[in-house]
């Protein structure tokens, strides 16, 4: 891996000398564990002119917890009691003879930024913008190896799940005990806060756990995601609860199972985001749910659950092969609950077989 890292770093550079910087900062942690193999918590990642450093507080046997860094990076331990990591790296900058370093404006506060130029005055502080969240977006083999893993947890956990007693039981005691069974299965812990929703509250985007109880009848819809190191992915079904479903339940199901279908099928590479968005989108529109549509059909995921692209109606750019992305579209009735299928999956070139399916726990309207 230490080569992965290296090139991921100098890609980085490349990006960093384009804007006039010879140096970088980077405080966001999942860049920095992105671009170093660990990212223990407050540490920050030098690009140096001599050096990369990695700059963190001790004591040192808890800094691996997630992950050890490449050992072509050096890890500089601030003395108790610990100072700021990114002040301390804006002055090793400024020794190692950099005039000017590339920072992330948006992950730093105005009073550490204040900090970072009134310890090195001479240092000329620029904005990295998105630079490393682009060099995210594509995914290597290993990564999506690891994503795979997590999808089979999340998986597994879930089918679990629908094997037990469910009517009776709350909301939250179903979504604690989600997460207990992702751990149990080697998941670091969940990707988010697991979301089980009972009917009037199933179909909602990131519905929290209530007391409320499981009834006869009910659509159940659950969204969880799985953290397997450091990566991260997501799952989400919809199931009737105790008997038959309605007539309304298979009509709004039908048609949510048809928007992801619809989405998950443009997922080619090339296609542009907001494109998938609309073959989605286009087909709760047309029987009249448009306004019950979340703002977004899906989005990319990796070390973070929310990362780019953006599937959205208003989205710019096109997908590029091995890029993993969600794609969940759902439907809420007010007073009556609704619908919420989604899946992860990675961008692929039909010749390899199209987009490839990561979570496949069956999408069949079930009555549990």
């Amino acid at each position: 891996m230490s080569e992965v890292y290296a090139a991921r770093r100098e890609r980085l550079r490349e990006c960093c000398s384009a804007g006039g910087s010879a140096t970088a900062l980077i405080s966001r942690p999942a860049n920095v564990r992105y671009l170093s193999g660990a990212a223990p918590e407050g540490a920050v990642l030098l690009l140096g002119m001599d050096q990369d450093v990695l700059v963190c507080t001790g004591p040192l046997d808890d800094q691996y917890a997630e992950g050890r860094p490449d050992e072509a990076v050096r890890v500089q331990v601030l003395p108790v009691p610990a100072g700021d990591t990114a002040v301390a790296a804006a002055d090793l900058a400024s020794a190692q003879g950099a005039e000017s370093l590339a920072v992330e404006e948006n992950h730093l506060t105005v009073g550490r930024y204040r900090a970072m130029n009134s310890v090195a005055p001479r240092l000329r502080l620029g904005d990295l913008g998105g630079a490393v969240e682009q060099l995210r977006v594509v995914k290597d083999e290993e990564e999506i190896a690891l994503l795979r893993i997590g999808a089979e947890i999340v998986d597994q956990a879930l089918s679990e799940l629908l094997e037990s007693i469910l009517v009776g039981r709350t909301e939250r005691h179903l979504a604690l005990e989600l997460e207990r069974r992702l751990v149990d299965h080697g998941a670091d812990g969940p990707a988010f806060t697991t979301s089980v929703a009972t009917g009037p509250n199933s179909g909602r985007r990131s519905h929290r756990p209530t007391d409320r109880r499981v009834e006869e009848g009910d659509f159940l819809s659950v969204c969880l995601g799985a953290t397997y190191r450091g990566y991260r992915c997501e799952i989400g079904r919809t199931f009737v609860i105790g008997t038959s479903p309605a007539d309304w339940q298979i009509e709004l199901y039908d048609l949510v199972f048809a928007a992801q279908r619809a989405g998950r099928q443009a997922l080619t590479p090339g296609a542009a985001y907001r494109d998938v968005d609309r073959a989605a989108r286009q087909v709760l529109d047309s029987a009249g749910y448009g306004s019950g549509v979340p703002a977004l059909t899906g989005h990319g995921v990796g070390l973070e659950i929310d990362e780019d692209p953006q599937l959205a109606p208003a989205a710019m750019g096109k997908l590029d092969a091995c890029v993993p992305v969600t794609v969940e579209p759902g439907v809420h009735l007010p007073g009556r609950g609704g619908v919420r299928i989604d899946d992860t999956l990675v961008v692929r070139p039909e010749a390899d077989g199209g987009p490839e399916l990561l979570t496949i726990t069956t999408k069949e309207l079930l009555a549990l």
